[in-house]
């Protein structure tokens, strides 16, 4: 039986992957809250990854990689609900499952380098 937290961000995922393909609202809907949040914070989520993924622009990254980063880097520095391994063990597990095989060590690497640059800050 799949946790309900997995099958939501699997869920989310494909909407963003969907998304990155055509712009159809009707795949959107208001009971997808985070889904919602992270579409409106989509810009601040791309120069996100951006900073932490600086040798990939964002166009050149796999569409499904890319899905997995923007709910990732939502749910770590922007939503800050989840502690972050667990945060980054999901992503790893979600590009393990949907992404090809460097997949899960690109996203663990941007996610990582995130996760130090916040601990460094929140050391300050």
């Amino acid at each position: 039986m799949i946790d309900i937290r997995h099958q939501n961000r699997i869920n989310i995922i494909k909407t963003l992957f969907s998304l990155s393909f055509q712009n159809d609202n009707s795949l959107i809907t208001e009971e997808n809250v985070v889904l919602n949040k992270i579409l409106k914070k989509n810009k601040e989520i791309e120069e996100i990854i951006s900073k932490y993924a600086p040798r990939y622009p964002i166009e050149k990254i796999s569409k499904i990689d890319l899905a997995i980063l923007k709910l990732s880097i939502y749910e770590l520095i922007l939503d800050r609900q989840n502690p972050p391994k667990v945060i980054i063990d999901e992503a790893v597990e979600l590009a393990k499952e949907y992404g090809n095989s460097r997949s899960y060590s690109f996203i663990n690497g941007v996610l990582g380098t995130a996760l130090k640059d916040l601990e460094k800050n929140n050391d300050k």
